[in-house]
């Protein structure tokens, strides 16, 4: 339990110093081999008027070296008027990189990725904001037309060929690139992943069921109605891989941990999130040098508990302690270990919260 404590501590403080030299840029994640193609499901009944659809995808978790699957789901919008970007893994420098979605007035570049359910790969065919009113395409969306009267139906064209291909670029990849439409969409006023989305995307990352070495491609649960419901009918499993699963040579092997993290030094650094833009540069400006401020005192937070937690240990192996006191030791690590993070996320979904531009005449959908 006690193995490595002293190479994790020195790599957390090496990653605190980083990563606040590194606030100000946009950080995703590389990896050396792609995620699996994507699974084939049905899509959740929509649970209320003005939810958008947001599709599932492979995340990475770098504890585990291995892709997990983030569950599809309907997620209410932010502000009236804006649509959803997907999230895509596209290949660059020797690696596949994660580009975060986001939420704006368009629907952007998402790498070209055929998600299914009104996201073919450009644009979006599954609704349409008519005034303060989304409008769901029913030909493409699965919504009650009892409760749910804003609807049109409008036939998806050229969409009998589907591929399951997860990720942009690099071998067998799709070779889409950005329009000079979509370059500038780009540049517009964005609102990142929302405080449900980051918790949805939590969830998935501490089921184990949900690794793609545990479900081979073909996750227990594939979407569901609500971000963050994984259990009830209302989460839906997916029918099939959507191509056979090949382990990948080139993965790190890392030892299975079905436990939360119990010690700071398991912790990975904090990364400030995708930039935001509002169109007013003294506010966004502002919000980056809050981000800073923000990541580097939660990360000095962690190289502070893993100090205490070591001295703990330390204490402990002087004094001959017994098992019984080890194990206690142990379990408040893990309290104040997972306690720590919860504050985290809170801090970082409140600081987001409050950039997010207001929405029109002060009212949100329906």
């Amino acid at each position: 339990m006690r193995t490595n404590h002293s190479l994790r501590f020195l790599w957390i403080v090496l990653a605190m110093f980083i990563t606040s030299s590194a606030a100000f840029a946009q950080i995703g994640i590389t990896v050396s081999f792609g995620p699996p193609a994507l699974p084939v499901y049905e899509q959740p009944i929509c649970p209320a008027e003005g939810w958008m659809w947001t599709p599932g995808y492979w995340a990475y978790d770098p504890d585990y070296g291995d892709y997990y699957w983030v569950p599809g789901t309907w997620v209410e919008a932010p502000q009236v008027g804006y649509l959803w970007t997907p999230g895509y893994w596209g290949w660059g420098g020797g690696g596949f990189l994660w580009h975060e979605g986001y939420w704006g007035p368009h629907v952007g570049f998402y790498g070209g990725i055929n998600y299914g359910f009104g996201f073919f790969g450009n644009g979006f065919e599954g609704g349409r904001w008519q005034g303060r009113q989304f409008f769901y395409n029913r030909n493409v969306s699965n919504v009650n037309v009892t409760f749910i009267h804003n609807v049109y139906d409008t036939p998806v064209i050229n969409r009998t060929t589907v591929n399951r291909i997860s990720y942009n670029g690099g071998e067998g990849g799709i070779p889409a690139r950005p329009t000079p439409q979509e370059e500038s969409w780009a540049k517009e006023r964005h609102i990142p992943p929302v405080a449900a989305q980051v918790q949805h995307i939590q969830t998935a990352r501490t089921n184990p069921q949900l690794r793609a070495s545990a479900n081979h491609g073909k996750p227990p649960i594939a979407a569901t109605a609500r971000p963050g419901e994984f259990t009830g009918t209302a989460a839906v499993p997916a029918r099939e891989a959507g191509a056979p699963y090949h382990p990948p040579a080139n993965r790190v092997a890392t030892a299975p941990r079905t436990a939360p993290p119990t010690h700071a030094t398991e912790l990975q650094p904090h990364q400030a999130p995708a930039p935001v833009s509002t169109a007013n540069p003294k506010v966004d400006q502002k919000y980056q040098q809050q981000q800073a401020q923000l990541i580097a005192k939660q990360n000095q937070q962690h190289v502070q508990l893993a100090q205490k937690q070591e001295q703990d240990h330390q204490r402990l192996t002087q004094q001959n302690a017994n098992d019984v006191r080890k194990q206690q030791t142990e379990q408040v690590h893990q309290q104040q270990t997972q306690q720590m993070e919860v504050k985290h996320t809170q801090q970082q979904q409140h600081l987001q919260q409050k950039q997010q531009p207001p929405p029109n005449n002060g009212e949100r959908p329906r």
